[in-house]
């Protein structure tokens, strides 16, 4: 089992990593803005199921052969950055529909789940992140390393999840504000669309993962 001293220090991490906002919270800020509060914590929930191929990779040693390959790197970032340009467009093309709080949700909830869980699992830095962090808290003569790394990139998930849906909960309540106006709504739903397609093209335009 993991020694306290090292899951202590590893929260602490966590926490810092976690409340600082990255490329997660802002696609999760994009879909609040553009769909409310319940597309923002269902982002939120695919995303994480989306990351969790990238624990298993590395708990079971895939993830340190991907991080190690340019290609595959480069192919992942790439992919995922047009995934989440396309969102932001689709967000701005669609920011009408959402001109009302009491329209109907355009995108049903199989559809948020599967959009944020692609979002998660074409993430390269979420298995940069993983290689790079999660090593550095295991403790070899503790038990087995993999059940360890699998033990600490669940805690760091679970971590995200609460974070990450506070920030969905907070944007989706500022969006109801917005919305007693049919213009200011379209204009918040179009500036997620905006966010989404800047967050694509950071990535995208990124540097290597060194």
């Amino acid at each position: 089992m993991i020694p306290l001293d090292h899951l202590l220090a590893f929260l602490l991490a966590s926490v810092v990593i976690v409340v600082v906002p990255g490329p997660s919270v802002l696609f999760v800020l994009g879909r609040s803005i553009a769909h409310g509060r319940r597309a923002g914590v269902l982002s939120v929930l695919g995303n994480a199921l989306g990351t969790v191929p990238a624990v298993l990779a590395v708990a079971f040693g895939v993830g340190a052969v991907v991080a190690a390959s340019v290609v595959a790197f480069t192919v992942l970032k790439l992919a995922g950055a047009a995934y989440l340009v396309w969102l932001g467009v689709q967000a701005i093309r669609h920011r009408n529909d959402h001109a009302r709080v009491d329209a109907p949700n355009a995108a049903t909830t199989g559809q948020l789940l599967r959009q944020g869980f692609v979002v998660g699992a074409t993430n390269p830095k979420t298995i940069a992140f993983f290689v790079a962090v999660l090593p550095q808290f295991v403790a070899v003569e503790a038990g087995p390393v993999w059940a360890q790394l699998l033990v600490l990139g669940v805690v760091f998930q679970l971590m995200a999840v609460v974070s990450d849906s506070t920030w969905a909960l907070a944007a989706g309540t500022a969006r109801t504000w917005f919305a007693r106006s049919p213009k200011r709504m379209s204009t918040l739903s179009g500036t997620g669309g905006v966010m989404m397609i800047g967050l694509g093209g950071t990535l995208a335009l990124s540097g290597s993962k060194h």
